[in-house]
This record gives structure tokens, C-alpha cells and sequence, in this order.
């Protein structure tokens, strides 16, 4: 238990480092995109003088590691600053906007996760038959296309062909039925790449559990085909299929920008492209390194699950070499 504890809290040491390292190039790459905040703030005719007074009172003047300093440490206290664009405090933007898209992620996660895992299952159940080489197949086409080509594809069909969603994903004011009516469009669009990965590694990981001698054992014993699979593979195939489920849960949260601004849907993506667009330095950091965070922490969880879940995972390597 103690060589347990200490592996998780390697890895949590390690996504620490992993995220500070994360916010260093942050910072460095924000700071280097083109133009003067300072002027894009002020407009084209600003003069030299007004510039200049508000380089100084945002502290633009200040040595690149003295800003990064300050950043961090306001970062740490909860504190990510105010908005140049509107000098609103960033938290109040950032909020709603994260709220909105962990919503619209949970929704495709309610979708898409047990929808492929079930898929992996039955494909396992008849491999090499037709619902097999139909799913895979399927899930390939849909992994292959890039996500905004499936949305512009979903818009063209249920949108301008048949007129039964809406193109655009505004937040509404509505009813549960009128939310979820505004956000289906988006969240099938995530759901239906995730469903392609969830299907193929489930499938994979089963199939690899499938040629050990206590599955064969339960088949020369005449245990149906679906008993071999939900109940003699599936248990020690479920490791890497929660490693998988937990990495998809990461890529929901932070892969939703492409379709936030397809959809203009108001979620963090959609505020950070409004943000570079404004020259708003700050939001920009600040939705940066929330998602970064979330997809840290989800990597960090999957990496522990896996850990607790996978005996072979806790014994050191040398071991693992002499046995």
C-alpha cells in the first residue's frame, strides 16, 4: 500500500511540473504574438503619450519574469486578473463560459462513452461478422474526417436539409427540452469522434484478453460468446478501457474550441478565440492554462486508475524483468 501511495504521488508530482512547465510557455507564447496590447486597446488614434500611460498602469513595462511572477502568484491565490478588453475581473468571465462547455462535454460524454464501450462489446461478441466490420469501419470513416467537416456535414443535413435543429448553438434562456434542442448539434458532433475511439480500443482491448488460456478454458466449457466476453474478458480488459474513457473525457473538455466556434456556441473556446482576436492577453492565459489543467488532471486520473486497477503497473520494472 505504501509503494502504492508513493507512485501516486510521483504522478501527481509529475503533473504539477508538467503544469508549471505548461504555464511558463504559455505566458512566453502569448507574450510574443504581434501588436502592442496598449494600442489595441486604445485604437488607431491613440497617441504616443496615451500609450505609453497605459503600458505603464498594466505593468507591460515590467522585466518578462517579474510579470510572470506576479501572474503565478495571482494565479495561486484564485486571482487571474482583469480583462484589458473590458476591465471586468477575469474569474467572472471565465465562469459562465466553463460552465457552459463542461456542460456541453458532459452531455457528449453521456453519449458517446457508454454508447462505444457497448459498441466495443458487441463488436467483440460477433467478430469478423457483418455488425463487426460495419462498426469498424464506420468508426474509422468517422475518426478520419477532421471534426469541423462532421459538424459542417451534421449543419448541412439536419440544419439547412431537414430544418430540425438549429445551425447555431446561442445560449438559451428556455426550458430543458429548448437547452438540449441548442446543444445537440454541437455535442454529436463531439460524440460521434469519441464513440469511433472508445469502439476500436474497447474492441482491442477485449480481443487481447480473448487468446488467454481462462477465456479458452470457459469456451471449451460451452460458455456462450457473450459470457466469454461481458463476463471472462471484460473484468481484465477494463485497465486500458477506463485509461481510454478518462483520455476521451480530456480530449471532450479541451477539443471543444473547434466546435465552440463552429457552432458559436458561448463555452471557454469560443471566449479564448474572441480573446486573441482582442489582443486580450490575460483571458487568454487564463483559458489556456484552465485547460490545460483539466486535461493534466484527467490524464493524472486516468494514469491512477489505471495504476489501482492494474496490479502489473505497480511492480518496478527489474522485477517485472527477472519474473
Amino acid at each position: 500500500m505504501h509503494g502504492v501511495l508513493a507512485m501516486i504521488a510521483q504522478r501527481i508530482a509529475l503533473g504539477i511540473a508538467t503544469l508549471f512547465v505548461i504555464s511558463m510557455l504559455v505566458f512566453l507564447a502569448v507574450d510574443m504574438l504581434p501588436g502592442d496590447p496598449a494600442e489595441a486597446i486604445l485604437g488607431q488614434s491613440a497617441t504616443p503619450a496615451s500609450v505609453a500611460a497605459l503600458r505603464q498602469e498594466l505593468g507591460l513595462n515590467k522585466p518578462l519574469i517579474v510579470r510572470y511572477a506576479d501572474w503565478t502568484a495571482g494565479m495561486l491565490r484564485g486571482d487571474f486578473g482583469r480583462s484589458l478588453a473590458n476591465d471586468r475581473p477575469i474569474s467572472e468571465l471565465v465562469a459562465p463560459r466553463l460552465g457552459a462547455t463542461l456542460s456541453l462535454a458532459a452531455l457528449a460524454a453521456a453519449i458517446a462513452l457508454p454508447l462505444g464501450v457497448l459498441l466495443g462489446i458487441l463488436s467483440t461478441v460477433h467478430r469478423d461478422r457483418a455488425l463487426d466490420r460495419v462498426a469498424s469501419t464506420a468508426s474509422l470513416l468517422v475518426i478520419s474526417f477532421p471534426e469541423f467537416f462532421t459538424a459542417y456535414m451534421l449543419v448541412a443535413c439536419f440544419s439547412v436539409g431537414l430544418g430540425w435543429l438549429p445551425a447555431i448553438s446561442l445560449s438559451s434562456q428556455g426550458g430543458f427540452l429548448e437547452t438540449l434542442t441548442m446543444l445537440a448539434l454541437p455535442a454529436l458532433t463531439l460524440s460521434l469522434a469519441v464513440i469511433g475511439y472508445v469502439l476500436r480500443m474497447t474492441r482491442a482491448a477485449i480481443m487481447g484478453v480473448m487468446a488467454s488460456p481462462y477465456v479458452e478454458m470457459a469456451r471449451l466449457k460451452g460458455v456462450g460468446p457473450w459470457d466469454v466476453v461481458v463476463r471472462h474478458a471484460l473484468p481484465n480488459a477494463l485497465s486500458p478501457i477506463i485509461n481510454v474513457v478518462i483520455i476521451n473525457l480530456a480530449y471532450l473538455v479541451v477539443g471543444v474550441v473547434v466546435i465552440e466556434v463552429v457552432f458559436v456556441y458561448p463555452g471557454l473556446g469560443q471566449l479564448l478565440v474572441d480573446s486573441v482576436a482582442k489582443r486580450d492577453i490575460p483571458v487568454v492565459q487564463a483559458c489556456c492554462i484552465l485547460f490545460a489543467a483539466t486535461y493534466i488532471g484527467l490524464n493524472l486520473l486516468a494514469d491512477i486508475l489505471a495504476l489501482l486497477a492494474n496490479p502489473r503497473l505497480r511492480r518496478p520494472r527489474h522485477r517485472e524483468a527477472r519474473a
